[in-house]
């Protein structure tokens, strides 16, 4: 079995703070060539540095993916820099608690766009580009390309004050599961890792408001501690690798056993 995507292309969303960050930087560690991409211009370059803007293995794209006309400037910069696309995680996460009493349409279209809609759009514009790759290379076997798509417990847990983020994340594994069946006639696998327990950017910025809730995720997660996002990277590697083709439609869950107990009363990032 191999693991290795040394030599493969690859786009990263979300990739200038925490687990996005930690899955590309794991990638260049591993020999693939990576776009980091973010919204965050100044922390990309803070990141990777300056010259990453045109030059070498770790090149970044800044803009608004949930924008359509970003999306494709992505794909267009990937393939200018990389000249092909042959995985794509989207990391890019987005959590805000809400009162499911008071959960306005704003609130929730801001959740469905940034954890949903962004990545699908992207998923379904490098789907494009990957097929047309195997076309012009005349390429009839063998797998074409992997998508990633980073989810969460949330999507399968009852917490009221994430009731926006579990319908965006129940709604993003859903979107795996289906582009799994669509894509699988085209050779490109669509997989999913659900995380919790995890340090993320939205964990960190929770803890910071919310200090009584590191001691309930440590106790409500039997391997007693809350997980570094490199502990993540090495699941999307798999999922991303040769070593798991004949892997599709699936979600592996990264929790440290949190799933297997009784709800933990904070959200899972």
């Amino acid at each position: 079995m191999s693991l290795s995507i040394s030599g493969k292309n690859a786009i990263v969303t979300g990739a200038a703070h925490g687990i996005g960050l930690a899955i590309g930087r794991h990638f260049l560690d591993r020999g693939a060539n990576v776009m980091f991409a973010d919204i965050d211009e100044a922390k990309l370059i803070s990141e990777l540095g300056e010259a990453a803007k045109s030059e070498g293995p770790a090149r970044y794209f800044a803009a608004d993916l949930c924008q359509k006309l970003s999306v494709n400037n992505l794909c267009s910069a990937t393939l200018d820099a990389f000249d092909r696309i042959d995985i794509l995680v989207n990391a890019a996460r987005c959590f805000v608690p809400c009162d499911p009493l008071d959960l306005d349409e704003e609130a929730l279209e801001a959740m469905l766009r940034q954890n949903l809609k962004g990545g699908l759009r992207l998923s379904q514009a490098v789907a494009r580009r990957m097929i047309a790759q195997a076309e012009k290379d005349g390429r009839t076997e063998g797998e074409i390309g992997s998508i990633v798509n980073i989810s969460s417990l949330a999507a399968t847990r009852v917490q009221p004050e994430a009731l926006a983020y579990s319908i965006a994340c129940a709604a993003q594994d859903q979107a795996t599961r289906g582009l799994a069946v669509a894509l699988a006639p085209h050779r490109i696998r669509v997989n999913g890792v659900s995380f919790a327990s995890m340090m993320s950017a939205s964990l960190q910025s929770a803890l910071r408001e919310h200090g009584d809730w590191r001691e309930a995720v440590t106790e409500g997660t039997p391997l007693g501690r809350i997980a570094a996002p490199n502990e993540l990277v090495e699941a999307v590697q798999f999922l991303a690798s040769d070593g798991a083709g004949f892997i599709t439609g699936q979600i592996l869950t990264v929790d440290g056993g949190r799933g297997l107990l009784d709800a933990v009363r904070v959200p899972a990032y």
